[in-house]
């Protein structure tokens, strides 16, 4: 059973006397009903669980009246068993974005305070929950009767496992974790045993993402023609939900957006072109379907910054960025066959710069780090900037050993870029060398001071 870090999320939620109903959003088959339904299980004595996608039946408890007496009279007829007692049962509404008046009503469970509620979610990101277009979502909301219960809820975003919850699920312990941490405080070397299991746990980790379904069957079986097929239906499913939640416009170009991202990251400069979804696409045409896939949790934007200076998303121009896949694993999937087994024996030459560079992006973006880099028309370019320890810091992401030109330029010019240290990750153990700290790739996860 995979150990995950929503379940302290759901503990420390719990535990809060005024609690809000939680809504868990997060990119389809991440794991957020198995979760839910577990920590209900071993925390309540009651536990009703409605699933508005397979139990559409269900909405009509919702309907009308929301007077929360009046939706426990509805739900214990439509649901089989389904006892409702306060202190003691949690409502679990899974799919919660096929029910609009089931979200509506979140606002009535928070002023009754009787019943616990938990609400999940795959595409709540494109249906009122952390859509960037408040006006348009507010509009539709109108439209239906419903609305978001802004203030009566508690929202948190689920991520696929991280790359530490992929090293719990393999076994690696605490203790373990732990050196990990000190070798990068301290900016000594990680002994050679660990450094090279965690170092052939993080390539794994690579071809195999952080899907649970993906994650088991790799821990199960070890064969990467399995994992292979999994990851390449979740793919399919999330090609499905294009079809079935997007508007009908742009389900064509949501389609080709998606498609276009492992052309996207071939280019040697790896800025999102719309060009390269279609021979003279504009970003008229596409920027409103690249923002559906974004808002769906499948991709995240990497900025370009206008100048190397905190605070990163001041300097960060919104219409110059690089795309990465969420997840690297399902990015692999999206490849040629046999690139999971080139990644693993070191096989790959141009594209192996695009893959490690999205798994570090992956690694961000889970840690729930915004993503920012730095190109100029000079030709100086750095793959990632962070704020770490409170300074702006360049961040090199080398497959093997590389030499960071740009980076050394921008260190020798601090009156220009206002920039004194950098990291530089690749196939490394720990050490520094003047202002650049070089790390192995593994420990992008560890960069978690700002």
């Amino acid at each position: 059973m995979l150990r995950r870090k929503i379940e302290s999320v759901l503990q420390d939620w719990k535990n809060k006397p005024s609690r809000k109903p939680l809504v868990i959003k997060g990119v389809r088959q991440c794991g957020k009903t198995f979760s839910v339904r577990k920590f209900a299980g071993e925390n309540y004595a009651n536990v009703i669980y409605i699933d508005f996608f397979e139990q559409p039946d269900a909405k009509v408890a919702f309907q009308g009246s929301k007077k929360v007496d009046d939706i426990v009279m509805n739900l214990t007829a439509i649901v089989p068993g389904a006892t409702f007692v306060p202190g003691q049962t949690c409502l679990i509404l899974d799919e919660l974005q096929e029910c609009p008046e089931a979200r509506t009503a979140l606002k009535f469970f928070k002023t009754d305070g009787r019943y616990d509620i938990i609400c999940t979610g795959s595409l709540l990101g494109v249906s009122g929950y952390g859509s960037k277009d408040k006006k348009k979502d507010k509009e539709k909301d109108k439209e239906k009767g419903t609305s978001v219960p802004v203030g009566y809820e508690t929202i948190v975003e689920m991520n696929p496992l991280d790359f530490e919850e992929f090293l719990w699920a393999d076994g690696i312990t605490p203790q373990i974790i732990d050196r990990l941490r000190e070798c990068l405080e301290k900016e000594t070397p990680v002994p050679e045993a660990i450094h090279k299991r965690i170092g052939d746990l993080f390539l794994q980790y690579v071809v195999v993402g952080g899907m649970p379904e993906a994650v088991t069957t790799f821990l199960d079986t070890h064969d990467m023609g399995q994992v292979l097929a999994v990851q390449r239906g979740i793919v399919d499913e999330y090609k499905d939900d294009m079809g079935k939640y997007a508007p009908d416009a742009d389900k064509p170009k949501i389609r080709e957006c998606f498609e276009s991202i492992p052309r996207q990251l071939s280019k040697e400069n790896k800025k999102f072109q719309y060009a390269t979804i279609r021979k003279g696409a504009r970003a008229s045409q596409y920027l409103g379907s690249l923002q559906w896939i974004e808002d769906a949790g499948i991709i995240a934007r990497c900025y370009n910054l206008t100048q190397t200076e905190l605070p990163l998303d001041g300097n960060a121009d919104e219409d110059v960025f690089k795309v990465y896949m969420r997840d690297s694993g399902l990015f692999l999937s999206m490849l040629e066959q046999g690139t999971q087994a080139d990644v693993l024996q070191g096989n790959l030459l141009g594209y192996k710069g695009a893959i490690f560079e999205n798994i570090i992006a992956d690694v961000f973006s889970k840690m729930g780090r915004g993503l920012y880099y730095f190109h100029k028309d000079s030709g100086l370019e750095v793959d990632f900037l962070m704020r770490y320890k409170g300074r702006c810091t360049l961040v090199e992401v080398k497959a093997a050993t590389g030499n960071v030109k740009s980076t050394r330029t921008i260190l020798k010019n601090k009156d220009v870029y206002h920039v004194d240290s950098a990291l530089k990750l690749g196939n490394y153990n720990v050490g520094r060398s003047g202002e650049t700290l070089t790390l192995p790739l593994y420990m992008a996860f560890l960069l978690t001071e700002y």
